[in-house]
């Protein structure tokens, strides 16, 4: 299983970057792209790669509703989009009513994919699976929130998912953003597909200081033994100084290149 890191916070050389997320994983001779960033960006850096988003890859899993993470859908057609129901809803940021929601209607994306939309796990293939809609069960996570929707309710983000790759008795769970807890993640794809191993996890944490939820979630991943943790994009710079304490692991840049099962 392979993953290019194709947008990213933090550029790698020769590689731009922008505050999004889009990876492109390669497993069992399958490639999808997962999320596609705010612009262009993660099609100019596979260029340099030279890999062709365009014409090799057929799927695209859209792990929630955020600009950072589906605006670069606008530079796509003629695929198939997997997504929660709810990644379509407009929704605002608190402080200032600034959109944060997708820069494409549901309306406008429907003429340029094919669109699966499901809160419930989707079978992609026999070892990629689309988590759907993740329950909320621990105590100190996704109970706040700095967004509404547009009757000006909380919106905590529901579609918040992620990806789950499988290989023998190992798990590898990709995120975009984790609003919903990266914990809750973890725990609801060890449970439901009932492998004893995760040999990794990455993507965006979404965690900004060093606090109890963060000391927390360490303390929890910890107890999980898993073999390689790679927070990213939305996890800020306290929060991943605070994980470095306990975990080693590269930070994740444009342009890198994770191998993890040959």
């Amino acid at each position: 299983m392979k993953l290019t890191v194709l947008t990213e916070n933090y550029a790698g050389d020769k590689f731009e970057a922008e505050h999004g997320l889009s990876y492109l994983i390669e497993h069992n001779n399958h490639k999808i792209l997962f999320d596609t960033g705010a612009t262009d960006v993660f099609l100019r850096n596979a260029k340099i790669l030279n890999i062709d988003i365009k014409n090799e890859i057929n799927t695209v899993v859209l792990s929630h509703g955020h600009w950072d993470h589906g605006g670069g859908l606008e530079y796509l057609n003629n695929k198939t989009l997997i997504t929660h129901p709810s990644s379509f809803i407009k929704r605002y940021r608190k402080k200032d009513k600034s959109s944060i929601g997708l820069t494409l209607s549901e309306d406008e994306l429907k003429e340029k994919f094919k669109i699966i939309k499901t809160s419930k796990p989707y079978i992609i293939n026999d070892n990629m699976i689309f988590l759907g809609e993740i329950p909320r069960l621990n105590k100190f996570e996704a109970k706040k929130t700095s967004f509404i929707d547009s009757k000006r309710k909380l919106d905590f983000v529901p579609d918040d998912s992620a990806l789950v790759l499988l290989n023998k008795e190992e798990i590898i769970i990709v995120t975009g953003c984790s609003h919903s807890g990266i914990c809750n993640i973890v725990d609801y794809a060890q449970k439901k597909f009932k492998r004893s191993k995760i040999k990794a996890v990455i993507g965006g944490f979404h965690l900004k200081e060093n606090n109890v939820q963060t000391q927390k979630t360490i303390e929890f991943l910890k107890k999980c033994n898993i073999s390689e943790i790679y927070p990213s994009h939305c996890t800020a710079e306290p929060a991943l100084e605070a994980f470095e304490q306990d975990f080693k692991f590269d930070r994740v840049k444009t342009g890198m290149t994770l191998t993890f099962w040959e």
